[in-house]
């Protein structure tokens, strides 16, 4: 498994596919609030398995020096081997190479625990997004 920069169009093409499979397909999102203004300037990350985009994930600066983690998803059959830690580590690891001081996300609910194993904290009560029951959480680096 290889964990890496989106660097070109077509690799961004392939992290859209996995959005659009987890988000919009399985979890019934609305296709125009989970591809929005802010894919363009944020970083994303794609997880690949030989050939196969598996898993994505973007990270964006929403103020100076603090980063919002979004858009974390893995492909159904790939589930349970650890890729969202995989790919939360290396999105850790280039906000502190990039000088981000925190970073703040919106986990679905049922997350909220894998999230707090990586140290991130609740900040908020929970709160419907595109109708799915999510808190928001953050951590500092």
């Amino acid at each position: 498994m290889l964990v890496k920069i989106v660097e070109n169009e077509q690799e961004l093409s392939l992290a859209y596919a996995v959005r659009k499979k987890v988000f919009v397909e399985e979890q019934g999102v609305p296709e125009h609030l989970e591809l929005d203004e802010h894919d363009a300037s944020a970083t994303h990350f794609i997880v690949k398995d030989e050939d196969k985009t598996i898993a994505a994930a973007r990270l964006r600066e929403m103020e100076p020096k603090i980063g919002k983690v979004e858009r974390v998803c893995v492909l159904k059959e790939y589930r349970g081997k650890r890729l969202g830690l995989l790919i939360m580590k290396e999105i850790e690891h280039y906000a502190k190479n990039h000088d981000f001081k925190k970073l703040k996300l919106n986990a679905q609910s049922y997350a909220v625990p894998f999230y707090e194993k990586l140290d991130y904290k609740v900040t908020s009560p929970e709160f419907l997004d595109a109708g799915i029951p999510h808190r928001a959480m953050e951590k500092e680096l």
